[in-house]
């Protein structure tokens, strides 16, 4: 049977957003879009302030890494890349101490792409450079829809191994972390979109949002035990771990098993284990049970922490 298919039509980003600050800025800084953003480049991003003051200059968003606190600048580019832009996000991540840097245009020159790998491969594992380019597109009639295009994003890999001290090499278990958390990170992409996840670094834990500055979950492995780990960790925050404890029977009832309840001079956590035979033998498995107390986690403990803040 023969299908009548539509066209896609590329709308002009102007037609849109007239104005970068007044209308693609306001724009972007709503929540559901910084949302469709964060989940392109794997970051999680929560609006400070737009129109942030460094001098006499203002970015047009300034931003945190939701569990980290890292500072991000957004820059916003409805033209062509240029020289004056790309002296601009150095000084606004130098006025903010920004630890991740996003270059937002219309399209890319090759000059300014190159400056933006280069200052991926020389900078250690901290900083991040996204330079990403954003159209619209129309099918028809129907509303324009944007599509953000990472053009440059920091190696990961490369950079962790670049600045480890030790003669610039990751050891052997480093690499065998870094290369877990890809995997299980790749298996959650195919599985269910609706997670955001950050992206995997060479180290024993790897933190999930769970929508809520005060607490996230972290995926723990520990290869000498053999013992993969899904908890609730929060920090400086005595008064939720104290509520949260109340409510332990609960809890625990929900989770459908018994929590170590751990309440450390300055963070708190809340932590189950399971023991495996080989921590890093490619096992579907554990990739399973990860994902599945995650997402148990997110529910019941998100839900106890929604009625601590009313």
């Amino acid at each position: 049977m023969k299908k009548n298919l539509s066209k896609l039509n590329k709308v002009e980003l102007r037609n849109v957003w007239g104005h970068e600050e007044f209308d693609f800025s306001n724009w972007l800084a709503q929540e559901e879009n910084l949302d469709a953003l964060s989940e392109e480049i794997g970051v999680d991003i929560k609006l400070v302030k737009t129109e942030a003051n460094v001098g006499k200059y203002s970015v047009d968003i300034l931003a945190e890494e939701e569990i980290s606190g890292r500072k991000i600048i957004i820059e916003n580019q409805l033209e062509d890349t240029n020289h004056d832009h790309l002296g601009k996000i150095i000084t606004y991540a130098s006025g903010y101490d920004a630890e991740i840097i996003i270059w937002i245009v219309k399209d890319v020159r090759e000059e300014h792409q190159k400056a933006i790998e280069w200052l991926n491969e020389h900078t250690d594992e901290n900083i991040s450079f996204f330079l990403i380019k954003i159209e619209l597109w129309q099918i028809e009639n129907s509303n324009p829809a944007p599509k953000f295009e990472i053009m440059v994003s920091p190696n990961e890999w490369a950079k962790a191994i670049k600045t480890n001290p030790r003669n610039g090499e990751l050891t052997e278990t480093k690499l065998k972390q870094l290369e877990f958390w890809n995997r299980f990170k790749n298996y959650v992409q195919e599985k269910d979109r609706r997670i955001r996840l950050r992206t995997p670094r060479p180290q024993h834990w790897y933190d999930v949002s769970m929508g809520s500055a005060d607490a996230h979950v972290a995926l723990t492995i520990n290869s000498q035990k053999n013992l993969l780990g899904c908890e609730i960790y929060i920090n400086r925050n005595k008064d939720l771990f104290n509520f949260l404890k109340e409510k332990k029977a609960l809890i625990e009832k929900e989770i459908d098993g018994k929590i170590e309840w751990v309440d450390s001079a300055v963070s708190s956590s809340m932590k189950i284990k399971k023991s495996v035979l080989n921590i890093f033998e490619k096992n579907e498995q554990y990739f399973i049970w990860l994902y599945e107390k995650t997402i148990l986690f997110q529910k019941v403990f998100g839900k106890y922490i929604r009625e601590f803040k009313k």
